[in-house]
C-alpha cells in the first residue's frame, strides 16, 4: 500500500509507455487550487513580472497552486506546465470541487490505494495501477478528488499523481499508450484550434501569436520547451530531411536576412505547414511543396 509523504516533481517528458499528454509532472499540490480573477494571468519561469513568460491563464481557469513563493507570488502547475503567478490575481482554496483536469498515476509500479475520505484512514474504494489515468475533480488539503473511467470516485494523495492535459491515449482500463507519429498527429490537431488567431509581434499566446511564439505555446502545451526565436529553435530537437517529414514538425524558413531562419511552422502533412503568418497577420495553412515558401525552406526538426 502506497502511503503519501514523499514528494514527486517532474520536469521532464515522462516516457513514451505513458500518456503523451501527461508528459509533465506538478509537485504534490501543498496549497490547493487556485482561480483566476483577472482577465489574463501570466504564468513565468520565476518569480517576477519580468521573467520569461510561459503560459497566459484565463479568468476564470484553475491552477494548481504547488507552493507560497513569497512576495506575493505562488509556485503553480498551469496546464501540466510549472511556473509562478501573481497572487494578487489569484483566489485561493485549499478545499474544492473544481475540474483540473487529467492525472497519471505514478507509484513507481505500485498500487495506488483510492479512498473514500481525504485521509489513509478512509475506506479503501477501488485500487489503480502506476500509469492510470483518471479525471481530477477537486482537492481537498494535499488530496485530489478523482472518478475513473469505471464510475468510481473517490481521494487519492497528489504525492503520486501526475497532472494531464488530456486523456487521448487512454485505454478502458485506465492505462495509456502512445507513439511518436501519434504525439504528432495530437500536435497538430491542437495547432489547429488556433487558425486565424491575429499575428502580433511578440505575441505569445493564446489571444495572439509571433510565429516563434506560435510554436512555442503548441509545444509547451506538450511538455517541450522551445527555444523563444525562430533561429534559436533551429537548435531545439533533431535534424529531419524534407522528405522525411512528420506531422508536428518544426519547418523553418529563411528570407533577405542575416538570421539563420526569420520563421517557423509546424508541418501538418500532405505538404502543408501551420503557422503564425506575416502576410495575413493570422494563423494559417500554407503551402510547403510549391510557391513562395517552397522557395523560402531551410529545414526541419524533430521533438518527439
Amino acid at each position: 500500500m502506497i502511503q503519501p509523504g514523499r514528494k514527486l516533481v517532474r520536469t521532464a517528458l515522462l516516457t513514451v509507455a505513458l500518456s503523451a499528454l501527461c508528459v509533465v509532472g506538478a509537485s504534490a499540490a501543498s496549497v490547493g487550487v487556485g482561480t483566476v480573477e483577472a482577465d489574463a494571468l501570466r504564468l513565468r519561469e520565476s518569480a517576477g513580472t519580468d521573467a520569461t513568460i510561459l503560459a497566459t491563464a484565463a479568468k476564470g481557469d484553475t491552477v494548481v497552486v504547488l507552493e507560497d513563493a513569497g512576495s506575493g507570488w505562488y509556485k503553480g502547475d498551469y496546464p501540466s506546465v510549472e511556473g509562478y503567478m501573481s497572487g494578487e490575481y489569484l483566489t485561493i482554496s485549499t478545499k474544492a470541487d473544481v475540474t483540473i483536469g487529467y492525472g497519471l498515476v505514478d507509484t513507481d509500479g505500485a498500487t495506488l490505494n483510492v479512498r473514500s475520505t481525504p485521509s489513509t484512514s478512509g475506506a479503501k474504494v477501488a485500487s489503480l495501477n502506476s500509469g492510470a489515468v483518471v479525471n481530477i475533480v477537486g482537492i481537498d488539503n494535499g488530496w485530489y478528488k478523482i472518478t475513473t473511467s469505471g464510475g468510481v470516485t473517490g481521494y487519492v494523495s497528489s504525492d503520486y499523481m501526475v497532472t494531464c492535459k488530456d486523456s487521448a491515449g487512454s485505454r478502458g482500463d485506465d492505462t495509456a499508450t502512445t507513439s511518436g507519429s501519434s504525439l504528432g498527429q495530437q500536435i497538430v490537431d491542437y495547432a489547429k484550434q488556433y487558425l486565424g488567431t491575429p499575428y502580433v509581434y511578440g505575441g505569445n499566446g493564446p489571444n495572439s501569436f509571433d510565429c516563434s511564439g506560435y510554436t512555442s505555446y503548441v509545444y509547451r502545451h506538450f511538455g517541450y520547451t522551445l527555444n523563444r526565436t525562430a533561429s534559436g529553435q533551429l537548435s531545439n530537437g533533431t535534424s529531419v530531411s524534407k522528405s522525411e517529414l512528420q506531422p508536428g514538425d518544426l519547418v523553418f524558413f529563411k528570407y533577405n536576412t542575416t538570421k539563420a531562419a526569420p520563421h517557423v511552422g509546424i508541418h501538418i502533412g500532405d505538404g502543408q505547414f501551420i503557422h503564425a503568418s506575416t502576410n495575413t497577420y493570422t494563423v494559417k495553412i500554407d503551402n510547403l511543396t510549391s510557391g513562395h515558401y517552397a522557395n523560402v525552406y531551410v529545414g526541419a526538426r524533430r521533438l518527439f
